[in-house]
């Protein structure tokens, strides 16, 4: 199954083929996503994508892909609101390093009317909008809503039932699990709870999703950095993030 249908992927996916074989593809969504992709790959991409309108709100890929395929189409669009060209990728294959937090947990539809805001203050953060702008609201809770359901969303939370911890795993593959909106909730900041927080998510993937559970973190974010470290993450390439 590949769960290429629009509907699920909330856009497109094209490919390069060579003889029958599929040798590269191109995410096009809310994210601009190159998979695979070589310098060539790259140059079809972009032609196909030149005159499209950009329904995309970033780029991101690995480093050299998204430098290439940026460069060959900045000249069309309008210039990108931010550009994070250095964010350590890391992984984590084995045991994480110190012990999980008990308290982190599968979340469960029960948990939505908590987990949401979480989510909300996670993305406004990061991007610097709201994933609610612009009428966004119903599409952004159905992802969160999916998240859960598949079993791919993670929390702890304190006695009032208020989010303390949260991650989710935004996607999958045979080899691999990606990690993504990682938070803290402001006042539980500098408590050392995201290094445990990451071990115990770990933990999850790596028993239950997939043997590799990764994510990418901007180079400036020096305390997640610290705690991904902890946790045992390594790096093992460079992404980029072009946001518009």
């Amino acid at each position: 199954m590949t769960r290429l249908d629009p509907a699920w992927l909330g856009g497109e996916v094209v490919g390069r083929f060579v003889d029958g074989d599929l040798v590269s593809a191109l995410h096009v969504g809310a994210n601009l996503v190159p998979v695979q992709a070589g310098p060539r790959d790259l140059d079809d991409f972009a032609r196909h994508l030149r005159g499209l309108p950009a329904t995309w709100a970033t780029l991101v890929g690995p480093h050299p892909a998204v430098e290439r395929l940026w460069g060959l189409l900045q000249d069309d669009y309008a210039p990108p609101r931010e550009e994070r060209w250095r964010q350590p990728h890391l992984e984590l294959t084995g045991a994480p390093a110190i012990a999980g937090d008990p308290l982190v947990r599968r979340t469960t539809e029960a948990d939505l009317l908590a987990l949401y805001p979480a989510c909300v203050a996670m993305y406004t953060e990061e991007v610097g909008v709201s994933p609610e702008t612009g009428g966004g609201g119903p599409l952004y809770r159905a992802r969160v809503r999916q998240l859960v359901n598949r079993g791919w969303s993670f929390a702890r939370f304190d006695d009032a039932g208020r989010v303390v911890f949260k991650a989710e795993v935004a996607s999958v593959t045979p080899h691999a699990a990606q990690i993504q909106g990682v938070w803290i909730a402001p006042e539980w900041r500098g408590k050392s709870l995201a290094a445990a927080g990451m071990a115990r998510v770990a933990e999850l993937v790596l028993s239950e999703i997939a043997p590799t559970a990764s994510l990418y973190v901007n180079e400036w974010n020096h305390p997640a950095r610290a705690a991904y470290a902890r946790a045992g993450f390594v790096e093992t390439a460079r992404f980029s993030t072009i946001m518009f």
